[in-house]
């Protein structure tokens, strides 16, 4: 069930009272978050169906890429635009929807753990984005650091950005299912893919990297389809 609890009502709060700097929206707690595409993106992953998350994951990967505003570029040279790691990993799993004037940051002053200084991402982002949804760009970018609160991921530090969505493998039923949540760890979408699913592995430490933390519980507590 996708959920309009008080975390969602914080989230469109903060939404709302976010200010107007020329003719973009700046959120002012995080100020490198390309808001009108954030707000196409989320209108975007409600459309999607259960059914639609639940056909085999090749089809279900290029749904969250087309919701996400990236190019399915799996052909392409990493970090000349390829997004065939795109949620195909454990860590690769946050979308984010980031401002045009922040997308060469790179982790220079190594504050996000176990993510290199030269994590230039400003290229491939500019190649992969889809500009129909809006200013600034879209990636795939790590996860790892989200557990903490305040979240310290390449999202929310490097780039200063919330996410529009991650992705989360549920326990619940020996992760086959997924869970697509905002920001805030409010439900958006989820599905029960069919093979070839990422490898077990990456799907356990996919959810090992939430776990403790509110991008967690919506992957805790989902209901999955009758075996």
């Amino acid at each position: 069930r996708r959920s309009g609890g008080p975390r969602m009502r914080v989230l469109r709060a903060a939404l709302v009272s976010m200010s107007v700097a020329g003719n973009a929206v700046v959120d002012p707690k995080y100020p490198g978050t390309a808001v009108e595409r954030l707000r196409a993106v989320t209108e975007r992953v409600k459309s999607l169906t259960t059914a639609e998350l639940s056909q085999a994951w090749p089809n279900v990967r290029r749904r969250l890429l087309w919701a996400g505003g990236l190019r399915d570029l799996e052909d392409a040279v990493p970090g000349q635009g390829y997004t065939g790691h795109a949620f195909n990993d454990a860590n690769h799993c946050d979308l984010t929807t980031m401002a045009d004037g922040v997308q060469d940051e790179s982790n220079a002053d190594g504050r996000i753990v176990q993510i290199s200084r030269r994590n230039l991402l400003g290229p491939g982002i500019r190649i992969a984005s889809d500009p129909s949804l809006g200013p600034g760009g879209s990636w795939s970018t790590c996860t790892n650091g989200c557990h903490l609160d305040p979240p310290q991921d390449v999202a929310h530090v490097q780039f200063q950005s919330r996410i529009a969505f991650k992705l989360v493998w549920s326990p619940v039923d020996d992760y086959r299912t997924f869970v697509l949540v905002d920001d805030d760890g409010d439900l958006l979408a989820s599905g029960t893919p069919g093979a070839p699913l990422p490898n077990l592995a990456s799907r356990k430490a996919n959810f090992e990297l939430v776990r403790g933390s509110k991008y967690a519980q919506a992957a805790e507590t989902v209901v999955p389809p009758p075996s």
